[in-house]
């Protein structure tokens, strides 16, 4: 892992940490009680992408009444992005009938390259109730502020023309109003996110 990915998580660690309180109470010695929280933090917000093989518009209105594990990243993200999402699908399989409650929502911050087609034909591999989302450049960058995502584009000088994408790695639980409720850090096992994804619903 190099120097400037590393220090995308490390800021992904740093954003997470000022707005981990309902973590905190998850895990805490209040653990395997209702989840209680005060404040709002101020992650998540309204949007509108594509998504689809049809590239279907789709926005935040389309999720209510349901919970989302929202992650961002890049199909051609070589590890990070699909051990993330393997994840989720491995704790979405653990909470048995509870997680048709829940719907994970995978958006690129490379929509140069991740067309609807291409989103719609990744996620399936990960589950059938995965949503692949992209859009313009400016809607990846607007949904990005939203959830204070980091993320840069970085040319490959070994293969001109090439790029990879260094981002920040937090899974975001948003509840059935797509109000924050936690994130799951990169390195999160299934078993803890589907424990503290139980104590939720």
């Amino acid at each position: 892992m190099n120097a400037r990915l590393l220090s995308f998580i490390l800021v992904g660690f740093v954003i997470g940490a000022l707005a981990g309180a309902a973590m905190l109470l998850v895990n805490g010695p209040h653990a395997g009680r209702p989840v209680e929280s005060s404040g709002t933090a101020l992650i998540g917000g309204p949007f509108s992408l594509v998504g689809g093989e049809d590239g279907e518009t789709v926005t935040d209105r389309d999720f209510r009444g349901r919970y989302r594990l929202v992650f961002f990243g890049f199909t051609h993200c070589p590890d990070i992005c699909p051990a993330e999402l393997q994840v989720i699908a491995q704790a979405l399989d653990l909470l048995g009938d509870k997680a048709a409650k829940v719907v994970p929502i995978f958006i690129t911050l490379d929509p140069e390259r991740d067309t609807p087609q291409i989103m719609a034909g990744y996620v399936e591999s990960f589950g059938p109730t995965f949503v692949g989302l992209t859009g313009s450049p400016e809607a990846i960058a607007a949904v990005a502020k939203e959830y204070r995502v980091t993320y840069a584009k970085v040319e490959n000088k070994d293969s001109p023309g090439d790029y990879s994408v260094d981002h920040s790695a937090l899974v975001y639980l948003m509840d059935p109003d797509g109000k924050y409720l936690t994130h799951f850090a990169y390195g999160t096992s299934a078993e803890q996110m589907a424990d503290s994804l139980a104590r939720f619903l």
